[in-house]
């Protein structure tokens, strides 16, 4: 009898250890299981936003009306130049991205400038103006054109008079500016003008608004690329660049490759004469970025498809697989954004 007990005693205390061996292998073996893979459209379906990168444009900026309706009037006229052939729109046309897609801008007797055209557009965001950065405002950045023998060859002791002459500008520099017509007052105005142009509800604005639906799966997929591959080390801030200045060719001598260096081509190191500002550039905001080709300060790049490859090989150092160069091209396609609420 005491022997059956003890059978059956063994018998239970051997079901209760089997069962907990069985209870530890599961609860070890979920501790290894690798986590749960989440589908990739899934993951792109709320694709991480973040804010330290980039922010929506503001549909406007506190800028005073009259100041920007004359500022524009001068952005237009072509009296600014030497010959009277030449406006600020002639090379920052804003029907086509706020630059004149050349190669170089054409100046006063169709000389040729010696740098790609930056875009006018959203430049109030750049820290600096150039790209050497030698302007540090907007207002110090008409100084540039508007004496540089190529582009339009003029001097304020040309320029004035002409204005002077003009009943419009007599008024209206008269209602606005105590001191009336004069170069401060001049690139004040246009400086105004240039704050006033903003580009915003791009459809990448509202997708930061929390519109998930206005960019695609794979515009989705472009903007996490983007950020992964490091892009937006550089393209960062509201206007996704335009804050900093980055060597080209970080990576890889880009103009030991190129070959026939120009002057435009040291850069920053014209202005500081220090080596380790050589090659070194304001990084270009890249809003509207599919309007502003050809692209980089040399205008080397045709296209976004080769752009985005050339800044993988030299800023990157290393090749891009074509289906992500496709996706972030995507995504570069949705910073497109509306002038005055019309579409760019």
């Amino acid at each position: 009898m005491t022997t059956k007990l003890l059978t059956r005693t063994s018998a239970k205390l051997l079901i209760l250890a089997l069962a907990l061996i069985v209870i530890v292998a599961v609860v070890l073996y979920s501790q290894l299981k690798q986590p749960e893979v989440i589908p990739v459209n899934i993951q792109l379906m709320q694709p991480k936003l973040d804010f330290n990168i980039t922010q929506a444009l503001p549909k406007s900026l506190p800028l005073d009306p009259n100041k920007i309706a004359l500022g524009q009037t001068i952005f237009n006229d072509v009296r600014l130049s030497g010959d009277n052939t030449i406006s600020c729109t002639s090379c920052h046309s804003l029907s086509t991205g706020g630059v004149d897609n050349r190669f170089r801008s054409i100046g006063i007797k169709g000389g040729e400038g010696s740098i790609n055209t930056p875009t006018v557009f959203n430049s109030a965001f750049n820290f600096v103006q150039f790209w050497d950065g030698r302007a540090a405002s907007l207002e110090d950045q008409i100084e540039g054109p508007i004496n540089h023998p190529k582009e339009m060859g003029s001097n304020w002791a040309q320029i004035l008079p002409k204005l002077q002459a003009d009943d419009y500008y007599s008024s209206a520099f008269n209602k606005i500016y105590k001191d009336g017509i004069n170069p401060n007052n001049i690139k004040d105005a246009i400086a105004t003008f240039d704050r006033s142009l903003l580009t915003p509800n791009s459809r990448f604005d509202r997708f930061l608004g929390g519109d998930l639906k206005a960019i695609s799966l794979q515009e989705k997929n472009g903007y996490t690329l983007f950020q992964s591959y490091g892009c937006a080390s550089c393209h960062q801030g509201i206007n996704l660049g335009g804050n900093m200045f980055e060597k080209m060719g970080l990576m890889r001598d880009y103009f030991a490759d190129r070959g026939n260096l120009t002057e435009a081509d040291n850069g920053r190191y014209n202005l500081t004469h220090q080596p380790e500002n050589l090659h070194e550039f304001r990084v270009p905001g890249l809003r509207n970025v599919a309007l502003t080709a050809p692209y980089f300060h040399d205008g080397n790049a045709k296209t976004l498809e080769e752009a985005i490859n050339i800044m993988a090989k030299y800023q990157l150092g290393r090749p891009i697989p074509q289906a992500d160069v496709s996706d972030i091209e995507a995504f570069l396609r949705t910073l497109t954004g509306e002038y005055q609420g019309k579409p760019l």
